[in-house]
């Protein structure tokens, strides 16, 4: 053991642990270090507690960081189809529904359950309830010493920092990875929450409170459109939420720091074209002119909606649509078409799912090690790269992890080589049986 490169990794999440396996399988001695009770927590809640494992769609296109270049090699060395065939290997099945990648329980505690079992069978020494709170390199001697927040010392050759991030964490918690990156003298980006839910102080968010619809939503930054998405949108007591307003969260975040406007415009009927939408309210018209106007939008969205809609027309409504006439009711439905939610603030770090920025990448090679510090590696949330909803965010752990580990552990040139040569034949692989 002796003889064998002694690794520490702080953070037992996805990257953490990923990296641990990496380490051990390259022959490290590794010391796991987690500040919780126990590992992998918050894997349990990802994927609404299916954990979906990444994406079978996969496309550097889905993620935002600074250099998608170097982010396209990093990927290459351990791509989606490398994360199925590890968690086969170590006992998980998987499935794919629509191109997303799920444990076949469809249980996040099943993906956790192997994790746990392949770092015992690796023989990784797992230290949890320990937060390591300093951490420094020691040049003369080419060792890194770490102390916890008891003061007990530890040495390592290579340190791998996994630490993640605050998302999803009691305010003030998850920002050690960033502290300790910063004292090696990484730059830091901003941080902010990547897939979170918007606010707004609209007088009539909280009458839509709990409505869920299918949407088209813009998101307007200073009157100008930055994002688009469609998906299931959630109104709630303080904003909106759902999938499409996460996949656009991070640009309003930044945004809302830099005190620029941002708006979000709702399409509740994204299907129908401007032509096609005119005509058939015509023939409702026609034939419903009768009916007073609350009537009228029956049978046309939740009545949460139409309430609102015609309070903003300024309609009243007990009256009839002939009496509005057709114009204003043509106007009344157009609202549907563009309505639009003022955003005052993103609904904080703790609410999020991951965060956006971290330790830049322009300062971490593609073997995951700082430019920094040498036998200074980093892995997962804690680096500035997050992807969209979709499993993107746990392919970015288990990649970088896997790499971080692999190369900390000293895998050698020669080595390095002849894996990327074998992942070039695995991908022309793929892409025939994908033709076949």
């Amino acid at each position: 053991m002796e003889n064998k490169m002694k690794i520490a990794v702080i953070g037992a999440g996805a990257s953490g642990m990923m990296a641990a396996i990496s380490a051990a399988k390259y022959g490290a001695e590794v010391t796991l270090f987690e500040k919780n009770e126990r590992v992998g927590k918050k894997i349990l809640a990802t994927g609404n507690g299916k954990c979906n494992l990444g994406n079978l769609a996969f496309s550097t296109d889905h993620y935002y960081c600074e250099d998608k270049e170097k982010l396209h090699k990093i990927f290459r060395v351990f791509s989606v189809w490398d994360v199925m065939t590890f968690f086969e290997n170590i006992g998980l099945m998987v499935k794919s529904k629509n191109n997303y990648l799920y444990p076949y329980s469809e249980q996040a505690s099943a993906v956790l359950d192997v994790l746990r079992m392949e770092l015992k069978r690796a023989k990784i020494e797992v230290v949890t309830e320990v937060e390591i709170t300093d951490a420094v390199y020691r040049k003369e001697e080419e060792l890194f010493e770490l102390k916890d927040a008891s003061d007990r010392g530890y040495q390592f050759k290579k340190l791998i920092i996994a630490c993640g991030s605050g998302a999803s964490l009691k305010k003030g918690e998850g920002m050690r990875g960033y502290e300790l990156a910063q004292r090696f003298g990484h730059k830091i980006s901003p941080v902010v929450p990547g897939l979170v839910q918007l606010e707004s102080n609209d007088s009539f968010i909280k009458a839509l409170s709990g409505v869920r619809c299918q949407a088209g939503i813009r998101l307007l930054v200073d009157g100008s459109e930055a994002a688009s998405e469609n998906g299931e949108l959630q109104f709630t007591q303080y904003g909106v939420s759902g999938i499409p307003i996460f996949q656009v969260s991070r640009i309003a975040s930044y945004a809302i720091r830099e005190g620029k406007k941002v708006e979000v415009v709702i399409d509740f009927f994204p299907e129908q074209d401007e032509k096609t939408f005119t005509y058939m309210n015509r023939l409702r018209y026609e034939s419903l002119m009768d009916k007073k106007l609350e009537d009228f939008l029956t049978g046309t969205l939740h009545k949460k909606i139409n309430a609102v809609m015609l309070k903003q027309a300024g309609l009243k409504p007990s009256m009839t649509a002939e009496d509005a006439g057709w114009q204003k009711v043509l106007a009344l439905m157009e609202q549907y078409r563009a309505f639009v939610v003022h955003i005052c603030g993103d609904h904080s770090i703790e609410n999020a799912q991951v965060c956006a920025g971290g330790v830049m990448l322009s300062q971490i090679s593609t073997e995951m090690e700082s430019e920094v510090v040498k036998g200074l590696y980093f892995a997962g949330e804690v680096v500035d790269v997050d992807g969209e909803c979709g499993g993107y965010n746990l392919q970015w752990a288990w990649t970088s992890g896997y790499i971080a580990g692999r190369n900390a552990a000293g895998f050698s040139t020669k080595e390095i080589a002849e894996d990327e040569e074998g992942q070039l034949r695995k991908e022309e692989t793929q892409k025939e049986n994908q033709k076949c």
